[in-house]
């Protein structure tokens, strides 16, 4: 979507910025990965398709992505930001006739992040961007039935389930938007800052040559 193509949104210990090219060589290293194929559904992509992928991913109006940065390791000017990344996050206009139904899609791609509660934070930051910037009313999730913990998590955000796909071995999950949690999921996500990324990456660049 070129509605995220420079935003960036800091959370308390992430940041989300727009899924750019220097990102696409770490994402295509991840997606080798048999497990997180399997986690995520998808079928391995030379690199070539995977530069693909992100020009659609910037570019169609239906899709919104941000990549998931761990915010200290950013903080150090030092670090590239690619040695930053930690997973993606997006947003799925899955039906044309109704553009305030939403599919969510989370990925912590680095082992060494899970189980840390950062799935949460970034999915009620996503949750907080849809709603406010994209006027969505409804979130899906759909995820595989031996992903527990993705399961566990959604439902822990008051997600609840409304089909078991045994075919393609998913479950799906929705969200509906009412007033109240609207205000709820704005409450919640009162820390986030929206920033312009561009802006953000040359002050960063200012600090490595001071």
């Amino acid at each position: 979507m070129k509605i995220n193509e420079n935003i960036s949104l800091e959370g308390q210990r992430v940041l989300l910025v727009p899924y750019n090219e220097n990102h696409v060589s770490r994402y295509h290293e991840w997606m080798k990965s048999p497990e997180l194929q399997q986690l995520t559904a998808s079928e391995p992509l030379t690199l070539e398709q995977e530069h693909d992928m992100q020009r659609s991913w910037r570019e169609d109006h239906d899709k919104c992505t941000f990549i998931i940065l761990d915010k200290q390791l950013w903080k150090d000017p030092g670090v590239e930001e690619e040695q930053c990344m930690l997973g993606d996050v997006n947003i799925f206009l899955t039906d044309p006739t109704d553009p305030s139904l939403a599919e969510l899609e989370i990925m912590i791609a680095e082992a060494s992040y899970r189980g840390r509660g950062l799935g949460k934070e970034v999915t009620r930051m996503m949750m907080s961007y849809g709603v406010t910037k994209l006027g969505i009313k409804k979130f899906q999730a759909k995820i595989g039935l031996d992903n527990e913990v993705s399961v566990g998590m959604f439902k822990k955000l008051h997600f609840h389930e409304v089909s078991v796909c045994k075919v393609f071995k998913e479950v799906t999950l929705e969200m509906t938007v009412d007033e109240a949690v609207r205000t709820g999921l704005l409450d919640e996500t009162a820390f986030m800052k929206e920033r312009d990324y561009t802006q953000a990456c040359r002050d960063r660049q200012e600090l490595v040559s001071q």
